[in-house]
């Protein structure tokens, strides 16, 4: 006897097929992190431009969870090159028209020569508090986005896997807004992140994009033996500068690898912050 098969049912599980194979639209990464993410510049000590980029997060208090302090972060050998108390934040302002204008905007760094900002005593990470305009519109994101150890084991975060890059590479924008750029995981293994100190990245860096944020969105990754369902995103580290050859007479090669160093001393960084500023 032939199976008799109710189309009103195979209706229904061509529905929940096409349902689960339906990515779920978490908040767009690239977006809230292009919000949060600015050019900062200041005069050197030789008298030119340091220019880099840095990225804002925010640090619940301890008083009220709901509300957070605005923390930047960046590679410390961006604001430790900036001579003097303080570096310039170019801000963008939305206009009643939908467009930005982006300005200048000062930001002390240090007090009577003592820095304003935390350093990690192994790693090229800065943190210090900011206080920004009300004008100014910014997505804040949550220092949970940090990529920890359990994080990349979770995801199964592996080389090869594309990440991307938010930058003012030679001080280019857009609008005011950093440059995306992509490149893929160049280095293997990546835990203990805190042994491992640096990944390398597939990525041709230039001045300008020290401090910039890598960071992935995956959509269903397959993970732990399944398809996920959503997305899953990460701050997985900031970049900090290429890498070089150490064969005699290659030392200024472009290798388009650049070093970038992990989450794990971001959030590090930010925890020898005093508790409020």
């Amino acid at each position: 006897m032939r199976p008799h098969f109710n189309p009103q049912y195979i209706r229904i599980l061509l529905f929940i097929f096409l349902l689960a194979s339906t990515p779920v639209h978490a908040q767009e990464l690239n977006t809230i992190l292009m919000n949060s993410t600015f050019e900062l510049r200041g005069p050197n000590a030789q008298g030119n431009t340091t220019v880099g980029t840095v990225f804002i997060m925010g640090k619940p208090m301890k008083a009220d969870a709901t509300k957070a302090y605005y923390v930047l972060i960046t590679a410390a050998h961006v604001l430790d090159e900036v001579a003097g108390e303080n570096a310039q934040l170019l801000l963008r302002v939305k206009k009643d028209d939908g467009t930005y204008e982006t300005g200048p905007y000062s930001i002390p760094i240090r007090a009577k020569g003592v820095n304003l900002y935390v350093k990690h005593p192994d790693a090229d990470v800065a943190a210090m508090y900011l206080r920004l305009p009300d004008k100014v519109v910014m997505n804040l994101l949550p220092i949970s986005l940090l990529a920890t150890d359990d994080t990349l084991t979770e995801f199964e975060i592996h080389p090869g896997d594309e990440l991307l890059c938010l930058g003012f590479p030679l001080s280019v924008d857009f609008n005011g807004f950093p440059v995306i750029r992509t490149g893929t995981l160049a280095s293997y293994p990546l835990t203990p992140s805190k042994l491992m100190k640096t990944y390398y990245y597939n990525f041709h860096v230039f001045p300008g994009n020290s401090g910039g944020p890598v960071y992935f969105s995956f959509s269903n990754r397959i993970y732990n033996g399944g398809t996920h369902i959503g997305i899953q995103q990460g701050v997985i580290g900031l970049v900090i500068q290429q890498v070089n050859s150490n064969l005699p007479g290659y030392t200024d090669a472009q290798l388009d690898i650049a070093k970038i160093i992990p989450s794990s001393f971001i959030i590090e960084t930010i925890n020898l912050l005093p508790e409020s500023p």
